[in-house]
């Protein structure tokens, strides 16, 4: 069972050390001692994958389906059942059947269910759901006795009831309640009460309600803007739906001399336009019309249209930026933090030098404190200043000022950490091993009993709530405790478990929980086979499934590699490996497809694992698009991506390739700088081959699972 340790044999930390090879012994014996403190169920369990006619007859999954379809006849008579037997999971059936009787549900059954799974995520749900339920219809009794009793607001419509009461109280709760409105991505009820209230009390301006409605249209979230809007008693709602739908048409009626709603709604209808055709955006902003305009209004209009330029590539997008700045009139204006992003990328594109690193280091200080801490923006600021000191003495304070930025962010297990590192000259170095975890450290987390809930839910194919039953086990942890509650995911081979996991610790780093190795002679065939390092392949899979066999996208992508149907049967016939649709998840055949598929990608895009990874995510075509973007280096090139879920993927896959290299001692990889591995290992020359070759593959495996760009 206890197939993997805290560090795999080949580490090169353990090389020729026999106190090493002494302390993996005893940690050895440590997972050895900790099943002692599992019972036979839990052991069975861990290892456990149900076949599909089990699934179908399992109780909980059986309540799980009675639930969907309202039969609350059914999860009477097996929530009875399964209480009667004590079964682990017996709360799941009751939080069920309670759930969809909420709304007639008397206090004293509320009560009685708190006290029979006290402290459980049940509980907590429950009384969650209460409140939402209750907060619908303004009952404010019902939320003055369950608020004080809810542990935690992982619910933002929960907070904003919180607030509520904390309002009424007479505390100043306005900077946070519009902090969470402005997080809003749909409307609720919860916070429209919270606005409309403070809104009452004037403690929430006009300027406040379209600055959310401006920020609602850049969205496309009509009914989050029609809310806003709606306070003001002022605007019809049909107006906010044209304006949504038809901006042009709004805009062409526009007069000269509007009254102070019509000019916000110009602005509105401006932005909406910006979405898809920022460029007749711009034009109808600069219209004589434009004149009458609120200036903090026009400000956000042209940072909008700025933004949607940068993620088109388009050249105006810093004028752009520049105008929103003159438009302000030396106010400060609310920038969202994902426009302030996209202008530190539209300076990346930046042909000039000095150009681009003053408007990433503005942009950067824009930000406020939570996304200035990103390592993504304390790196492109360190990087500009560090380019933009002058030479001698007089630029030591901005360098001495680059190097604590990345010193702030190079010890950092990710892309922006390894970069940061190579800029301080710090050669690859994997932390060393953390302390042995105890037998009774171990025995813990075997014996954790929303941990246990969690893995048994997921064996069910209950993702969503074996997930959050484990995210609940994990509160309040230390570094030793998710260690080991990591070690019992790896262990049960749940790797995204085991790794995310891992991942919370701060001091203590566990590199093999973090980058396991599974499925080792499969990879390792494949790497020979392909004229791959197993390091490329273990990055995509760490980043594609997470090493879930059973992964398989919306659009059909299956398997360790996420290998779509076509692709799988051209790479097949083309490299003669036995292959038939029941194939396509199976391991070896899954691997072997995907690094020859990897392969012809990487060769494809002239030795770029920046490209090649973005190809293999996001499709072909996508990439031949991107790939004359004139930027400084690969690293740049990544961050100008304008599909976040590539970009976040790209900068994953790299910097896996880098971690993953130094732990299985890939040769060509193991010493190589993360910058390296980046950089294209053939002539640009083949990119005119790559159009030839590339044109052979199925049209399936060209269009990524992101149907559209940001």
């Amino acid at each position: 069972m206890y197939k993997k340790t805290f560090l795999p044999w080949f580490h090169p930390s353990f090389a020729y050390s026999s106190e090493r090879c002494l302390a993996l012994f005893c940690q050895a014996l440590c997972l050895l001692l900790s099943a002692t403190f599992m019972t036979p169920a839990m052991a069975a369990r861990s290892a456990y994958k149900p076949s599909s006619a089990e699934l179908a007859s399992d109780p909980i999954a059986k309540a799980r389906a009675a639930f969907e379809r309202r039969d609350r006849a059914a999860l009477v008579a097996l929530r009875t059942s399964l209480s009667a037997q004590g079964h682990e999971l017996a709360m799941w059936v009751d939080y069920w059947e309670l759930s969809l009787r909420l709304r007639q549900a008397r206090q004293s059954e509320l009560d009685a269910f708190y006290a029979r799974w006290p402290g459980t995520l049940v509980e907590e749900r429950l009384r969650n759901d209460w409140i939402i339920e209750r907060g619908k219809y303004r009952d404010m009794k019902a939320l003055e006795a369950e608020l004080p009793r809810a542990p935690y607001f992982e619910d933002r419509e929960v907070e904003c009831y919180s607030l509520l009461l904390r309002h009424q109280a007479g505390d100043d709760v306005a900077l946070r309640a519009r902090e969470l409105w402005f997080a809003q991505r749909e409307a609720d009820h919860g916070c429209a009460w919270l606005v409309e209230q403070l809104y009452k009390a004037r403690l929430l301006s006009r300027d406040d309600l379209w600055a959310r409605a401006r920020l609602a249209a850049e969205q496309g979230r009509r009914f989050v803007a029609q809310h806003a809007i709606g306070l003001l008693g002022s605007v019809k709602s049909e107006t906010v739906h044209q304006i949504f739908v038809q901006p042009s048409q709004f805009l062409a009626r526009r007069s000269l001399s509007p009254s102070p709603d019509e000019a916000e709604l110009s602005v509105l209808a401006i932005i909406r336009m910006a979405n898809r055709h920022p460029q007749a955006a711009a034009a109808a902003l600069s219209d004589p019309r434009s004149a009458a305009l609120p200036p903090r209004a026009v400000a956000s209009a042209w940072a909008t249209l700025a933004k949607e330029a940068a993620i088109d590539g388009l050249p105006q997008a810093l004028e752009w930026y520049q105008r929103a700045a003159v438009a302000a009139g030396g106010e400060t204006t609310e920038l969202t933090p994902d426009t302030l992003a996209w202008k530190v990328r539209a300076a990346l594109r930046s042909p000039e030098p000095a150009q681009r690193s003053a408007v990433i280091v503005a942009a950067v200080d824009a930000m406020g404190p939570l996304q200035r801490s990103d390592p993504t923006w304390a790196y492109w600021k360190a990087r500009a200043l560090k380019s933009s000191a002058e030479p001698g003495p007089r630029g030591d304070a901005q360098r001495r000022a680059a190097k604590q930025l990345f010193e702030s962010v190079a010890a950092e297990l990710h892309f922006y950490g390894r970069l940061a590192a190579e800029e301080l000259g710090h050669a690859m170095r994997l932390p060393d091993p953390p302390p042995l975890l105890t037998a009774a450290e171990l025995g813990a987390a075997q014996n954790h009993a929303s941990l246990t809930r969690g893995l048994a839910l997921l064996a069910l194919q209950m993702r969503a709530e074996g997930q959050a039953e484990w995210r609940h086990g994990l509160r309040g942890m230390n570094d030793r405790s998710l260690r080991a509650a990591a070690q019992r995911a790896c262990d049960a081979q749940v790797w995204n478990l085991c790794m995310s996991t891992s991942e919370r610790t701060r001091i203590e780093i566990d590199m093999a929980q973090r980058f396991p190795t599974p499925f080792r002679d499969a990879i390792d065939a494949a790497a020979r086979e392909s004229e791959l390092d197993a390091a490329h392949i273990y990055a995509v899979i760490r980043q594609e499934s997470h090493f879930s066999v059973a992964s398989r996208s919306v659009a059909g992508a299956a398997g360790l590699m996420q290998v779509m149907p076509l692709t799988a049967h051209w790479v097949a016939t083309r490299y003669r490996i036995p292959y038939s649709r029941a194939l396509i998840a199976e391991p070896a055949t899954n691997v072997r497809i995907g690094a020859r598929y990897f392969k012809l990608v990487l060769k494809d895009f002239s030795g770029s694992y920046a490209l090649a990874a973005a190809a293999y995510n996001a499709g072909p075509s996508r990439p031949r698009r991107w790939r004359n973007v004139q930027v400084e280096d690969a690293a740049a090139w990544t961050e100008v991506i304008p599909i976040a879920e590539t970009r976040e993927y790209v900068k994953s896959v790299l910097s896996n390739v880098a971690y993953y290299g130094a732990l299985v001692g890939a040769a060509g990889v193991a010493k190589l700088r993360l910058s390296d591995v980046m950089r294209p290992q053939q002539s640009a020359t083949m990119f005119a081959e790559a159009e030839k070759s590339m044109s052979e593959l199925p049209e399936e495996r060209r269009a990524s699972d992101v149907e559209q760009d940001e």
